[in-house]
């Protein structure tokens, strides 16, 4: 390769690693590997002090709840490569809605709460709250950035419109998970038996009460800690 030839290869990996700083720099994500990190501190700790792996579990849960995270950074680095092209945004905007769900998700860890010796239950609340309320800030910053490029590609009120649909089905998500005990991934392996709880909870939905309002009370949640989010991002620009 020729020297000129090696600049701008140098030049071009520069300006791909100045591109994801910046992105990974608007979406939040140094603050919230931060909180990630204090949370599995905190965890380790109560490790160490229990002798036990209880809430061991809440790594797989924060594990789970940065899937959409990454996929949204995914989907705006190549908006911003490929601006004019769409199907290349398909696949891993699809993967984002079908594991954003797992990020608010983290909320419902709470019914796992109770004292175990020999730590105080405030203990135990405060873990909890960390996880939790890392998990529903990955879910808006990915929410924010997803917004936004359907903002840029299709407009705003499309935007909000993307919005409020998704956090419909996140209530619905949610609800699935934490009591019908389906995963993301269950729509891929098990579709046929996913699908036909939502098409009967729909066909009856009398019988199917506390799952619908279960799921609108979380999409509420949810929409109430978006809303939050962007106001608070909003004065701080």
């Amino acid at each position: 390769m020729s020297g000129e030839g090696q600049q701008a290869q140098i030049k071009g990996d520069r300006d791909g690693v100045l591109i994801l700083h910046r992105t990974l720099a608007r979406s939040s994500f140094y603050p919230l590997l931060f909180c990630s990190v204090v949370s599995l501190c905190v965890l380790a700790v109560r490790f160490y002090i229990s002798k036990s792996h209880a809430y061991g579990f809440l790594i797989w849960n924060l594990f789970l709840a940065w899937i959409p995270f990454g996929c949204a950074i995914w989907v705006a680095m190549l908006d911003k490569v490929w601006p004019a092209t769409r199907w290349i945004l398909i696949a891993p905007s699809c993967m984002w809605l079908l594991f954003f769900p797992n990020a608010p998700y983290i909320v419902t860890d709470f019914i796992h709460l109770q004292r175990i010796e020999p730590l105080a239950m405030w203990f135990d609340i405060s873990l909890l709250m960390l996880f939790a309320w890392t998990g529903c800030f990955l879910g808006v910053s990915s929410l924010a950035m997803m917004q936004s490029v359907v903002r840029r590609r299709i407009g705003r009120v499309w935007s909000w419109i993307f919005v409020v649909m998704t956090l419909g089905l996140s209530g619905v998500g949610i609800y699935m998970g934490r009591f019908l005990r389906f995963n993301s991934w269950d729509l891929l392996l098990r579709p046929g038996h996913l699908l036909g709880n939502v098409v009967d909870a729909l066909a009856n939905p009398m019988a199917h009460q506390r799952a619908i309002g279960v799921s609108m009370l979380f999409s509420l949640f949810m929409l109430v800690c978006y809303v939050t989010f962007l106001g608070a991002r909003r004065r701080s620009v």
